[in-house]
């Protein structure tokens, strides 16, 4: 598992701020997105994390 410059293991897993950042879209286009099934997604009570690897796949796809 890689590690960021704080040296604390990095996330498998984005929330959904993290890909309305990544995308540059509003938070509601995101949750929508999450909710798509595009990517795996997991389900904590009401938070939403998304797959890391499932997400940027998923992203690697779109870009071709």
């Amino acid at each position: 598992m890689s590690t960021n410059e704080k040296g604390t293991p990095q996330s498998r897993t984005y929330t959904v701020n993290d890909i309305a950042a990544i995308l540059g879209i509003g938070r509601a286009s995101a949750y929508k997105l999450a909710n798509s099934g595009l990517f795996k997604t997991i389900r904590i009570g009401n938070m939403i994390r998304i797959s890391r690897k499932s997400f940027e796949d998923w992203l690697k796809m779109e870009d071709v």
